[in-house]
């Protein structure tokens, strides 16, 4: 059988069948954008190429129906089981074994750092073979205390920090392009961060870091202690459901922007220098509210956690309390399906995938545990036009999820490559995939 003819197969196939790392995925569905009700959806609706907008209109009364409480299944991945991505695009296992892959940075010399939560520790990852896998891992650092955020410094090609953001403290550590292991001891650079749990009444434990494009500020995401507790006098809440600025030195601790449940990822666009948040939202008002969301943040911007949610719709749990903020709220520029969990997010700068993807905004998708059937287990891609937003995302990278809604993978982090190829960190199998596009 030759290889054009088994491509051939698979290409057929691979609309009910898990392909084994090769060119096929989902057939395309063309432009028309999924809107209104329509854009609510599930696992069994979510396909490559699928466009959708919702917008505050779109949005059910609280209670509309019942909160559920459905975790993920986690199952084995089945033999042969690879994401689905749109026709000329390449998904291969890029790496495997590792323990709980979280966040992904990709270092200006092309490495990549790796952050493996619940081990404490942080690995490099180096070069790309021609089957589409790494050639070396190695371990950088441990002893952290559940890492998730990554930021070199300063920014540019020539960094001399690489910064850490622990549960409870920014760290640093010495750096300079080609280090594989860190050279010395960390430097505590923020000792004082609301130190999280691991959720399910133990607070939001992520904290993602990012740096202003002139490295005069340090930006750090920490989520909320509560799904929708009243702050006033919360002292569990100080410091939280916040985006924090600094000086890279630490100095200067403030609040930048806040009322955000939890930003767990968090970008500058290089193409205007504004920050932008994932943000996922509260729960327990039904399954088709709150929209987790991906924005651009606004200095000083309040999003309206826990009182008001998508733009001065206030929460039934907090009717009537302050009113005097309902006006300010900002509604996000692109509202997800509720309870998506979205994770990291990253700008497209590669030149590999096609011209009309660069500047646009990849996320993780980690899935949902509050929807009666469930939803997210994928990446999406947001277009921008000029640096925003009008409203749409597109489902990119799906099939995590078997038929019977058992879950054998889920997306965290998202980081482009040195050759342009997407890589995307799954903490269900503890693998890294690579998205190429070869247009074949």
């Amino acid at each position: 059988m030759t290889t054009n003819r088994t491509h051939l197969i698979l290409l057929l196939l691979c609309g009910t069948a898990l392909c084994a790392g090769l060119l096929c995925a989902a057939l395309p569905t063309g432009a028309k954008v999924q809107g209104g009700r329509s854009a609510f959806t599930d696992y069994r609706g979510e396909q490559p190429g699928v466009v959708r907008k919702i917008t505050l209109a779109d949005l059910p009364e609280p209670y509309a129906t019942e909160s559920v409480d459905n975790g993920p299944l986690l199952v084995p991945r089945p033999a042969n089981a690879y994401p689905r991505a749109l026709p000329g695009f390449w998904v291969t296992e890029f790496a495997s074994g590792l323990t709980n892959p979280r966040l992904v940075r990709t270092a200006p010399n092309g490495d990549l750092f790796v952050v493996e939560s619940e081990a404490n520790r942080i690995r490099v990852l180096r070069g790309i073979d021609s089957r589409g896998h790494v050639e070396n891992m190695q371990v950088f650092a441990t002893g952290l205390s559940h890492p998730f955020g990554l930021a070199f410094y300063p920014p540019g090609p020539n960094p001399t920090y690489l910064y850490v953001g622990n549960t409870g403290s920014v760290v640093r550590f010495p750096y300079k392009n080609g280090d594989l292991q860190a050279t010395a001891r960390s430097q505590t650079v923020i000792p004082d961060l609301p130190a999280g749990g691991l959720l399910r009444g133990g607070g939001h434990w992520t904290r993602d870091l990012a740096f202003s494009s002139d490295g005069s500020k340090l930006f750090v995401s920490v989520g909320s202690y509560s799904n929708a507790d009243d702050t006033d006098d919360n002292s569990k809440e100080y410091h939280r459901a916040d985006i924090l600025v600094s000086a890279p030195d630490g100095s200067g601790l403030h609040v930048y922007a806040w009322g955000l449940r939890n930003a767990v990822g968090i970008a500058i666009n290089p193409q205007t220098g504004q920050l932008w948040a994932s943000v996922n939202e509260r729960d327990r008002l039904g399954d088709n509210l709150v929209p987790d969301y991906i924005t651009h943040i606004e200095p000083g911007g309040f999003y309206g956690w826990p009182w008001f949610y998508m733009g001065g719709h206030w929460d039934p749990r907090h009717q009537g309390k302050h009113p005097e903020l309902k006006s300010k709220v900002i509604t996000p520029d692109v509202l997800l399906q509720p309870h998506n969990s979205s994770l990291e997010m990253t700008f497209y700068e590669g030149n590999q995938f096609p011209a009309e993807y660069r500047g646009d905004i990849f996320a993780a998708e980690h899935g949902s545990w509050n929807k009666t059937v469930r939803t997210g287990y994928e990446v999406i891609r947001v277009p921008l036009q000029n640096g925003h937003a009008n409203g749409e995302y597109e489902d990119f990278l799906t099939g995590f999820v078997t038929p019977s809604g058992d879950v054998w993978g889920r997306p965290v982090g998202v980081a482009v490559a040195q050759d342009g190829s997407l890589i995307v960190t799954d903490d269900a199998s503890n693998t890294l995939w690579r998205v190429a596009y070869t247009g074949r």
